[in-house]
């Protein structure tokens, strides 16, 4: 133990900070997916209790079979994630040179997964009540959020200038995230009504599947539309490498993720691919937050030369007697 605390007291790169980052940014994607497969093999109260899975017991005993094992496991996957963010932090401090911006988004973290805890235990109370699991997820797509620009903040330099960006390309970008955010939350309004409860005696909201999933097309429709014309935009202006190669996988993985949608509709939602939905989500998420935010990222270019200063020499013609 003397060995690790003093090599957490060592300095670190930021090379290796960012790599920090995305670690704690995958185990956060990862939870979602696994929280997701709680609910899809119907062990939402595989541990009837929490923080402990039986009265009197931490871990699952004979009673609650292979559906407290499974919801078990996830609880296990969130310990990882809690590891994950205790890393950020500490690599926060022991980060050279030190940025207080990237400790002040690391304590972010601290504080959704503390916040995460608490909901889950409300989810448990509530019997996987559809309000409280949306909100669970919801949770995780800030905590997303925070991961991403913390993940984005760590591998740019401290006080970079940022790229002047067209008034009207910062509306539409800040209205594609706005977007994304919404098909996450009719996204979760079609769970709550759907068949995958997380328990057969889940109560579901008072609303028609066909209406819910109608809403949640259109909503998707239209941040396909934004994210289309953002993306032209972005084609069009000199130098945004980086941003035309998000944008493009943005465009590719809300075709691929509406496409899915529309085949687990009309094969009666089987539990696979709502599965790949949820992961298809998580990664259409962070890409629209990292086109968002490579927008006002400088990238090599050639500086604009000052009206009043002095150009090249023009070639002189020789003289000819």
């Amino acid at each position: 133990m003397p060995g690790l605390l003093a090599r957490w007291r060592t300095p670190i790169s930021p090379q290796a900070y960012r790599r920090i980052t995305f670690v704690a940014l995958f185990a956060l994607g990862a939870i979602i997916v696994t929280g997701a497969s709680v609910r899809l093999t119907g062990s939402g109260m595989g541990c009837p209790t929490w923080p402990t899975c039986e009265e009197g017991s931490l871990v699952p005993r004979g009673a609650t079979g292979i559906h407290g094992w499974i919801e078990f496991l996830n609880r296990l996957v969130t310990g990882a994630v809690s590891v994950a963010v205790a890393l950020a932090v500490l690599g926060a401090h022991r980060r050279r040179p030190y940025r207080p911006d990237l400790t002040r988004w690391a304590w972010g973290l601290v504080a959704g997964v503390g916040a995460q805890a608490l909901l889950g235990g409300v989810v448990v109370w509530l019997h996987v009540a559809p309000v409280a699991v949306a909100g669970h997820y919801l949770l995780s797509a800030v905590l997303m959020w925070n991961a991403v620009v913390l993940h984005d903040r760590a591998g740019r330099p401290e006080g970079e200038p940022r790229r002047a960006v067209p008034p009207e390309l910062r509306t539409r970008s800040r209205a594609m995230v706005a977007l994304a955010g919404l098909v996450l939350v009719t996204g979760t309004v079609v769970t709550g009504t759907g068949p995958h409860g997380g328990d057969e005696a889940a109560d579901r909201l008072d609303l028609a599947v066909i209406t819910a999933v109608r809403i949640h097309s259109a909503v998707v429709w239209t941040f396909l539309a934004v994210a289309v014309v953002t993306l032209v935009a972005v084609e069009r202006r000199p130098g945004a490498r980086e941003a035309r190669g998000t944008g493009r996988v943005l465009l590719g993985l809300i075709v691929a993720q509406g496409s899915l949608g529309y085949l687990q509709h009309f094969t009666g939602v089987p539990e696979i691919l709502v599965g790949g939905h949820v992961l298809g989500s998580v990664l259409v998420w962070v890409t629209a937050l990292r086109l968002h935010l490579s927008l006002s990222v400088p990238e090599p270019a050639v500086a604009a030369r000052p009206a009043d200063a002095p150009g090249p020499a023009a070639p002189v013609a020789p003289v000819v007697p």
